[in-house]
């Protein structure tokens, strides 16, 4: 007879409205939280490193709640333009001098994914190269003035206008850039689906 599986909580430790509606589609029941998160990390990090680091932190600010009951799920995206880490513009003038920045260039957009179950992070990371046409200075003040940049790494959601007609090609997963590589946290959700059973 087979030993019937340990019954956990998958727990999403995010503030992003876009992870949670991501999440939800893998159909795997969960519940959020949202603890306040120092996204800061040391100057010498790149690329991959910074989100790695990243989420480690997250982790190690809830790792008090994270026990054998529950799988604890942090994240953290970046946009790479290959020498610089940009995040969250603080204004729109940081926004317009992002977007600018990534105008006509090909950047990399990273997301780091930790599962902490009984004070234990198995990460695991996704990179996507996305190349942006030449943005028109009109382009960029329209979508600064009319969407919501500032609660996004790079300044923009792929998902919001400027992504709709300025984003010329995409290489790797499409969801990493809107937040959360969908397709890979699938995979591993269902490998701990067989040894647990979500509630």
């Amino acid at each position: 007879m087979s030993k019937p599986h340990k019954v956990i909580q998958l727990i999403l430790a995010s503030n992003s409205q876009r992870r949670k509606e991501l999440l939800m589609e893998t159909r795997f029941p969960f519940t959020t939280i949202h603890p306040d998160f120092d996204e800061q990390y040391p100057n010498h990090l790149k690329d991959v490193e910074i989100v790695d680091y990243i989420v480690h932190q997250k982790a190690n600010k809830i790792h008090s709640i994270s026990t054998h009951e529950n799988l604890i799920l942090v994240a953290d995206t970046i946009v790479w333009d290959g020498l610089h880490c940009l995040g969250k513009p603080e204004n729109e003038q940081q926004a317009f001098r992002m977007l600018q920045q990534l105008s006509g260039q090909t950047h990399k957009v990273i997301t780091g994914v930790g599962f902490l179950l009984n004070q234990k992070v198995d990460l695991i990371h996704q990179s996507t190269e996305v190349t942006f046409k030449p943005l028109e200075k009109d382009e960029i003040l329209y979508y600064i003035e009319s969407h919501t940049p500032f609660d996004k790494a790079g300044s923009y959601g792929i998902q919001e206008w400027i992504g709709s007609i300025g984003v010329d090609s995409i290489k790797g997963s499409y969801t990493n850039v809107v937040g959360l590589p969908l397709s890979h946290v699938y995979e591993k959700l269902k490998d701990y689906a067989t040894r647990f059973v979500f509630d």
